[in-house]
């Protein structure tokens, strides 16, 4: 597909609203073979490429100006063993495909929390979501990729092949190759668990913070909890009269048995002077879906994220004041729950880093029109402050950033281990379309 055929804006659109990137041809892909086609073209003809699977990266990163984009919206099967628990995956696949077909035989890989994401570079970069305190990353789930590679030949990455490439792929994004396949281990999950979310006035944000802090170090792995600041958005299961004002909300999924979980949030649920409290026993698939409509396609949207060793003092503080602060009614600061399964795998075993980390911090800048400048330098003056409380950054939440940042989601050590791979798989760096790791012989 190239510029004024019919369907090529909608090819080109991506869901971050804010990138406007026209490439010259689209590749809409149907199978391996296309794919190894278009990256011997590309690589031929030297031609600029990126990777389209879901087109979720808030980076933009799924297109390119005037080069060569794979685009996976024709490759979206998913494939459920029910009795080996496993599910093979096209990368074109979002969360909410994956979560039909896994939830089917009550089963699901843990992913994300807006069921429009891409399963393909959230696994890359690592994943992580309402399943992982108990189940881990969603790359800890991977048994196996296939990859077209720099030079257009497709391998098999897992612990018995390629397993240096394996390690690659899980966290250090696509810099070393298009992966057209992946085999995922599953878990019994619901289908019903005990979700909703818990809401407050912005202003007791302080002191829900610091019982937040202290009540996820004693929960058990079945809950995770995002805390959230906003401003309450126009939806359905928040009360009308709450629309608009600043909130400091509780986001909740414990994904035991209804009797247990209704027993270990009961403190929570008490707590303070809620406003309003929509926990419930819900499908596993409803509740993935809850927050999908204030996170919609083709809103303006820019990120900047920290992740935190722990929730102090002085962090919260950072986190109160800038909160207070937000430009836009779309505008929203997560603070997303790890530990648990994600910390217990060795930081080494995968290219994902920071597995100690207890939080990801999300500075989600949103508007729909007008100036991004004010909601811009909210993002940069909030994650600017929180850096000295920061221990890196994950790479999923990374805009266009810069070399520094990137390495910044790795640190030094593995970071370095990376370029040696990018040494191997990719020396002429020609997957750059990315969080992008230089070979050795470009400076990395």
């Amino acid at each position: 597909m190239r510029r004024g055929d019919e369907g090529y804006d909608a090819a080109r659109a991506i869901w971050n609203g804010m990138i406007d990137k026209r490439p010259g041809l689209i590749a809409q892909c149907t199978g391996v073979a296309d794919v190894m086609t278009a990256v011997r073209f590309a690589r031929e003809h030297e031609v600029r490429l990126a990777v389209k699977g879901g087109g979720h990266s808030v980076a933009g990163t799924a297109l390119c100006d005037g080069g060569l984009v794979i685009d996976f919206s024709g490759m979206t099967g998913v494939h459920v063993d029910p009795v080996g628990r496993t599910a093979r995956v096209q990368p074109g696949a979002r969360l909410g495909e994956v979560d039909h077909e896994t939830q089917a035989f009550g089963l699901a890989v843990p992913a994300g929390i807006v069921t429009t994401t891409g399963v393909a570079g959230l696994t890359l970069g690592g994943g992580f979501g309402w399943l992982s305190p108990k189940l881990g990353l969603t790359c800890d789930q991977l048994l196996s990729a296939d990859v077209v590679t720099a030079d257009g030949e497709l391998v098999t990455a897992s612990e018995e092949e390629n397993a240096d490439l394996f390690w690659g792929i899980r966290g250090g994004g696509g810099n070393f190759g298009v992966v057209t396949s992946f085999h995922y281990n599953l878990h019994p999950v619901g289908p019903i668990v005990l979700a909703g979310a818990v809401v407050h006035p912005m202003a007791d944000a302080e002191r829900l913070l610091k019982y937040h802090r202290d009540f996820v170090a004693e929960a058990p792995p079945e809950l995770c909890t995002i805390f959230a600041l906003r401003w309450a958005p126009p939806v359905p299961f928040l009360p009308p009269e709450l629309h608009g004002k600043p909130i400091a909300a509780f986001f909740i999924c414990y994904q035991g048995p209804i009797d247990e979980g209704e027993r270990v949030l009961k403190d929570l649920r008490r707590f303070g002077d809620p406003l309003a409290d929509v926990v419930m026993p819900k499908p596993f698939s409803a509740h993935q879906s809850m927050l999908d409509a204030v996170q919609p396609p083709g809103r303006n949207y820019y990120w900047k994220s920290e992740d935190l060793p722990d929730l102090t003092d002085g962090a919260i503080k950072v986190i109160v004041e800038h909160g207070n602060a937000i430009t836009s009614p779309h505008t929203i600061v997560p603070i997303f729950q790890l530990g648990g399964a994600v910390a217990d795998v060795d930081e080494n075993a995968t290219a994902y880093s920071h597995r100690k980390a207890a939080y990801a911090l999300n500075c989600n800048a949103s508007w729909e029109d007008g100036d991004p400048a004010p909601h811009v330098k909210w993002a940069r003056d909030f994650s600017e402050a929180l850096e000295p409380h920061s221990m890196g950054v994950y790479v999923n939440f990374l805009g266009e950033e810069g070399e520094d940042r990137a390495k910044a989601a790795y640190g030094p050590e593995k970071y370095a281990r990376l370029v040696s791979l990018k040494d191997r798989y990719d020396p002429i760096n020609f997957f750059r379309v990315n969080q992008n790791i230089k070979p050795s012989s470009q400076g990395g």
